[in-house]
């Protein structure tokens, strides 16, 4: 049937899609390798936001700190000669501790107040970063930021990172996709779409949204984990508010509460400016209006028009959601995978 038809295409666009990005290396320079390898661990932070926003539906303006506290716990750690995965265990257990603590607001407040919240957090965060000199570098950052080695093989040269990268990418993802299948992913679905309701189906709505916050801090902590060591060098700059934002731009162009969407928004906030460099210096303002065009025609991103489309296809004309249906953020019945 069409369903049937369906799955098999979406298998065989994954399985070319994991291909070339297993030969992607074969086929671009040095540069092209680094962006690919940057797109891994953007997308990694990007679904942590994703669970924290999109399926939980709690606002969070502070996953760009979380991605700092993760570099720099990195940094500090292996210059002062911890193994690295030692400190990128540290780094992700750090980062879900304070989410974690940061999760609590969610309780009291929502929405906008939330927001203010995570935002207060995001600067606090990045004061610290700029002047405790004596723990950070202050403003003098921390270069020389070593590349670990992989069972053995290192990772200095690009294409041997970005694999690295890649194949974190994927085990993260993989957990994640388990987790949104579990009776966790639809618990936060739940709570996203009616606390209320959800409670009285006797879910745990204070435990969950705490679990939300730190599980998607921690996706944050992982990916500064494996950032630093791909720059190599670090500052408070980079981590400011402005990154939080291009998170949060990431996760909403490529559909919030979609497990997919943040992949494609990552592509197109790391990749599409690099695309459109031939425009010279007018490179950065196309981009800037082909986004706005997107989420004006889009607004529940790319995979959320998507899904729409094929809702619509799917359903008979006048044909309303029955009884205890959810509609998800694309207007379809929820799946926690957004599949």
């Amino acid at each position: 049937d069409r369903m049937s038809l369906v799955r098999i295409l979406g298998l065989v666009a994954v399985l070319v899609a994991v291909g070339l990005l297993i030969a992607a290396p074969t086929m671009l320079r040095s540069y092209g390798v680094y962006l690919l390898a940057l797109w891994s661990v953007t997308t990694i932070a990007a679904l942590g936001l994703n669970l924290t926003l999109g399926y939980a539906g709690q606002i969070s303006l502070a996953q760009g700190a979380f991605v700092g506290i993760g570099a720099y716990t990195v940094a500090l750690a292996t210059a002062a000669g911890v193994p690295y995965f030692v400190a990128f265990l540290g780094a992700g257990l750090i980062t879900f501790a304070v989410g974690w603590c940061l999760g609590y607001p969610a309780l009291r407040v929502q929405h906008h107040f939330l927001a203010f919240v995570t935002l207060a957090f995001s600067t606090l965060v990045f004061l610290v970063l700029r002047n405790e000199q004596w723990l950070t570098n202050g403003i003098y950052g921390i270069n020389d930021i070593a590349r670990p080695k992989v069972f053995g093989l290192s990772t200095n040269r690009n294409p041997d990172f970005y694999y690295f990268a890649l194949g974190m990418l994927a085990l993260f993802a993989g957990l994640q996709w388990w987790m949104l299948r579990s009776p966790w992913g639809r618990a936060f679905v739940a709570i996203r779409e009616n606390p209320l309701r959800a409670a009285s189906l006797g879910i745990d709505v204070r435990r969950y949204t705490l679990m939300a916050f730190a599980i998607g801090s921690a996706y944050g902590g992982f990916a500064g984990a494996l950032y630093a060591p791909l720059v190599q060098f670090i500052e408070p700059n980079s981590f400011q508010l402005t990154y939080s934002l291009k998170l949060l731009l990431i996760v909403l162009v490529g559909g919030a509460g979609y497990f997919i969407g943040p992949f494609f928004g990552a592509m197109i906030e790391i990749l599409l400016p690099e695309w459109l460099r031939f425009t010279q210096g007018y490179y950065l303002l196309i981009y800037a209006t082909l986004v706005v065009l997107l989420m004006a025609v889009c607004p529940k991103g790319l995979v959320g028009a998507v899904a729409l489309i094929a809702e619509r296809r799917r359903k008979p004309p006048g044909r309303a959601a029955g009884p205890g249906v959810t509609l998800g953020p694309g207007g379809a019945p929820s799946d926690p995978t957004g599949a």
